[in-house]
């Protein structure tokens, strides 16, 4: 049982399982951290961005400086954004038999994966998840696409030019690997590939092995994944969540007697409350408006914004904010509200409760009927003629690199009665804001994470109990920037082994157990010739072979086989008790039957006739197969 590690992100993962001659991708995660080495790309020509200076070496060398600009102490690349993918050398992936997806967030680099390395295999998702992630690839494309760049930077990549350049450009990994968006036509290609699963069901790989996702309880249609064969369990557990939001809540209990548990998606921020941080997110959006500002909040269109709406919703009145326009500004905003709507089952008890009343199971599709919520597909159009401020707007991307989130950092940016909330925690908001500085509107970070903090991964893992746990090597280790926090890791016995990026484990449980079937009519196989110097011309005759006795099976009840004995003339019968068994006697015979828990012996002098008339009496109490 093997293990190749293709990512080193731990929470947007990307493994495979070599498992019993099958070969599982577990997620295909993709690293989009790489595009904050990139400038912004502003949907109208922005005057502060195109007259940023190009860098310059040390030695007054100049032939970077088309590729790379500088900002306030910071080098970018002046190019469309690209992402880093996954290990691609580490093994063939088109002898990848499936795909196993855990969550819309771990998909984002299937279309490299499906139509890149001629994968041929299945993609097992649940409907959400594809659903949902059809619509966060659609954005992604969508918002790189619109804002066309003829130009593209290639030669900062080199290795030689690479180790000159400040960081963190210097210090970026596996910038060869760092690739363009895909498109949308492989976007569709790639998900036409995948085949639709429900929680618990089983699905049968080859004969060999079988998967079956479970709850997880982190988004809509998050999976944890069972592998199993007859005597070995590997449990997958990535991007999952004990809190009550608004999915299905974990299956825990599925998980016990797994001989391997591969740990992935903890929490990103293991200090910060959730609940904690969505009281500072409304409190400072309602100070930020209440002082005639602006709120531009960087999400993704489906996920902790269906949560934000909803703690929006309770608070606006008390807040005083009723007067306050929303803005969900998204490619996919209206088919995201949409899709949190209908997929019932999927959703906690509470909200499935709410479709059979009938009531919208989300609070937002209030907000939208009262006009306290608006939704736009881009700044464009409807949006310009219904613009009204102060507001609040939510919008991607995230990064603060491309979509129109852009627009509003540099229509907000020069006043600080403006704030920006920080609520996604997958990219630093320092590292995000660097090309807007010197910035003058106030920023907030309120990452909220749902995911398994390490206090709730230990109280699992003591339940569950897994014979073996592996995961990421940062969570065998406290935090770079909290060295003593010995709290923020993985504490379990034995300890857990840890992988890194293009790194190959072999996992510690060794397969004790096989089942197999041998089929009755399976010839025994023909004698070998004796070896010999000379050549022999083979027959074509196949040799005979002779028919194979049947199996017997049962136990022979002795008081029954005595009445048997004695309907058939044999009346002078004893029967004596032994260690193994018993023996049956009959004087005038002089025979003897030895009856034992696993054979029954004859025993009769140069009778052949006595012997075969007993074996038949015998063999009544007995199955053939």
């Amino acid at each position: 049982m093997k293990l190749y590690c293709l990512s080193g992100h731990p929470t947007l993962p990307c493994n495979v399982l070599k498992f019993k001659s099958t070969t599982i991708m577990l997620d295909c995660g993709l690293d989009m951290t790489s595009t904050l080495n990139f400038l912004p790309m502003p949907l109208v020509q922005s005057p502060r961005l195109s007259k940023l200076p190009g860098w310059v070496l040390k030695d007054g060398s100049t032939f970077l400086d088309k590729e790379l600009k500088e900002c306030s102490g910071h080098v970018f690349v002046d190019s469309v954004p690209e992402f880093c993918l996954p290990e691609t050398e580490l093994l063939d992936l088109s002898t990848v038999d499936v795909i196993l997806i855990s969550n819309y967030h771990c998909m984002m680099a299937l279309p490299y994966i499906t139509e890149y390395t001629g994968f041929t295999g299945t993609v097992y998702a649940t409907e959400p998840t594809v659903q949902i992630g059809r619509l966060l690839m659609e954005e992604l494309v969508n918002s790189i696409e619109r804002v066309p760049k003829a130009q593209s930077a290639s030669m900062w990549k080199n290795k030689e030019v690479q180790r000159l350049l400040p960081a963190p450009l210097k210090d970026a990994v596996e910038v060869s690997m760092w690739r363009k968006c895909y498109t949308m036509p492989e976007v569709n290609a790639a998900l036409s590939k995948i085949q639709l699963v429900g929680y618990s069901q089983k699905i049968e790989l080859f004969g060999a092995v079988q998967v079956t996702p479970l709850s997880s309880g982190y988004a809509l249609g998050s999976s944890n994944w069972i592998i199993q064969s007859h005597y070995e369990k590997v449990s997958y557990v990535s991007g999952s969540s004990l809190l009550t939001t608004h999915p299905q809540p974990m299956d825990q209990a599925s998980l016990k007697n797994s001989d391997v548990l591969i740990l992935t998606g903890l929490t990103q921020i293991p200090t910060a409350n959730p609940d904690g941080m969505v009281g500072e997110f409304c409190s400072n959006l309602a100070m930020t408006v209440r002082n005639g500002g602006n709120v531009l909040v960087p999400c993704y269109p489906s996920g902790v914004i269906y949560d934000l709406l909803e703690c929006l919703y309770q608070y606006i009145d008390s807040a005083g904010l009723s007067n306050v326009p929303f803005y969900f500004i998204s490619p996919v905003a209206n088919s995201s509200l949409e899709f949190s709507q209908i997929f019932a089952e999927w959703l906690c008890h509470n909200k499935q409760t709410k479709v059979y009343l009938p009531e919208p199971p989300f609070p937002h599709a209030e907000l939208i009927q009262t006009n306290k919520l608006k939704h736009y597909p881009s700044i464009h159009g409807d949006f310009s003629n219904d613009f009204k401020q102060p507001c609040v707007v939510f919008t991607g991307h995230p990064s603060l690199r491309f979509g129109d989130v852009v627009h509003f950092m540099e229509l907000w940016g020069k006043s600080s009665l403006n704030t920006v909330i920080f609520t996604e925690p997958d990219f630093s908001y320092l590292d995000a804001l660097a090309p807007y500085q010197p910035l003058a509107m106030k920023c907030v970070y309120c990452p909220i994470d749902t995911r398994l903090n390490f206090i709730q991964v230990s109280k699992l893992l003591k339940e569950v109990q897994p014979l073996h746990v592996v995961c990421p090597e940062q969570y065998t280790q406290p935090p770079p920037t909290q060295s003593h926090r010995t709290d923020l890791m993985i504490d379990c016995q034995p300890p857990p082994m840890s992988y890194r990026r293009a790194e190959v484990l072999t996992l510690p449980y060794k397969r004790r157990y096989e089942k197999i079937e041998i089929m009755p009519e399976l010839p025994p196989k023909p004698p070998q010739p004796p070896a010999s110097k000379k050549r022999k011309r083979v027959s074509d005759d196949v040799p005979e072979c002779k028919p194979l006795k049947p199996l017997l099976s049962g136990s022979i009840p002795v008081d029954q086989f005595v009445q048997t004995l004695e309907k058939h003339g044999f009346s002078d019968v004893k029967v004596e008790d032994t260690a193994k068994g018993h023996i049956v006697l009959l004087q005038e015979a002089e025979t003897l039957i030895q009856i034992e828990e696993d054979s029954t012996h004859i025993i009769c002098d140069n009778d052949e006739p006595l012997r075969v008339k007993l074996r038949d009496l015998v063999l009544k109490f007995l199955q053939k197969f």
